[in-house]
């Protein structure tokens, strides 16, 4: 490096689904010599493209991006294995003298690899997953709530893999796990997209609305072609539970539409529940105040 070496800094991206994360973390990333590194619990996999809203070659515009298609959807992939992943990237985009922009909505992956919570690792329990897979989410839920509020109130109440999780590591710890943190040692800048609950609603029905032209649907149907359970793909969540549910006829198209966008919508809402109090992040409604942010950041 020329000149006096500069210490190494971190962008991060957040806001609610749909409110145009990945395209901001781009344009970032092409005026401030950046790479982005995706924070989604569900582009980590491979073949979740449409519905996880996955961005495509075209759309990075040369920016690169990691941690998408990083694991099988056949095999459980946790927040664990996300900061390991995430750690490592960091550590070669800094190599490369470019900066890191973490992108995406899942704010418990963010807070793992950023603020380096140190998650219990805590061995699948079939037993207690066998009682509690009896049960519907609606009981599983309830069941979180009771003994973990805070958990309760960002986890996707709908995603049964995520609940039965959640619910076998309190059972292994005997109580609600206090996370320890170990973060990275790199000065942040916390940047988060705000839009109006209106301007939000009409963003989900256009995308949605785009995704099923694009193919969504076919997407599913060949996911479960080659292999994953119909089970599977509706732990996923939203658009892949919603999907399945449609090919399974168990759901007609109008019943299909509505409620996958309620519960996109409601998930949103657990989005910025999640974000809200956290103190850092710099709230932005223009990607001009973004980039003036990060152009005072990097100085």
């Amino acid at each position: 490096m020329k000149g006096k070496a500069t210490r190494p800094k971190l962008i991060v991206v957040v806001g609610p689904t749909a409110s145009g994360k990945s395209s901001l973390a781009i344009a970032l990333a092409k005026r401030f010599s950046g790479e982005v590194i995706s924070a989604d619990s569900r582009q980590v996999y491979k073949g979740l493209n449409l519905g996880s809203g996955k961005v495509t070659k075209k759309e990075m515009a040369g920016v690169p991006h990691h941690l998408l298609d990083v694991a099988s959807p056949k095999r459980t992939f946790t927040a664990s294995h996300y900061a390991n992943l995430g750690r490592r990237a960091i550590t070669e985009i800094i190599a490369r003298e470019k900066t890191p922009i973490i992108c995406g909505g899942t704010g418990f992956y963010i807070r793992a690899l950023v603020d380096g919570l140190v998650i219990p690792e805590t061995k699948p329990n079939p037993k207690l997953r066998k009682m509690l897979e009896k049960k519907s989410v609606e009981e599983l839920y309830a069941l979180l709530k009771t003994k973990d509020p805070d958990r309760a109130a960002t986890i996707d109440s709908k995603n049964p893999r995520r609940l039965i999780r959640a619910l076998e590591i309190i059972d292994a710890m005997g109580k609600v796990p206090t996370l320890k943190k170990n973060p990275l040692p790199y000065p942040t800048l916390f940047i988060g997209i705000a839009k109006d609950r209106d301007v939000l609603k009409k963003l989900v029905e256009v995308r949605l609305k785009k995704r099923m032209r694009m193919g969504m649907l076919s997407e599913i149907k060949r996911l479960h072609a080659q292999g994953l359970s119909w089970k599977r793909l509706e732990s996923f969540g939203l658009e892949y539970r919603y999907g399945a549910l449609f090919l399974q006829k168990k759901l007609d198209a109008k019943a299909f539409t509505r409620e996958l966008t309620k519960q996109i919508l409601d998930y949103s809402k657990r989005q910025m529940t999640w974000f809200r109090p956290d103190t850092r992040i710099h709230w932005i409604t223009r990607s001009s105040e973004a980039q003036k942010l990060t152009k005072a950041f990097l100085k």
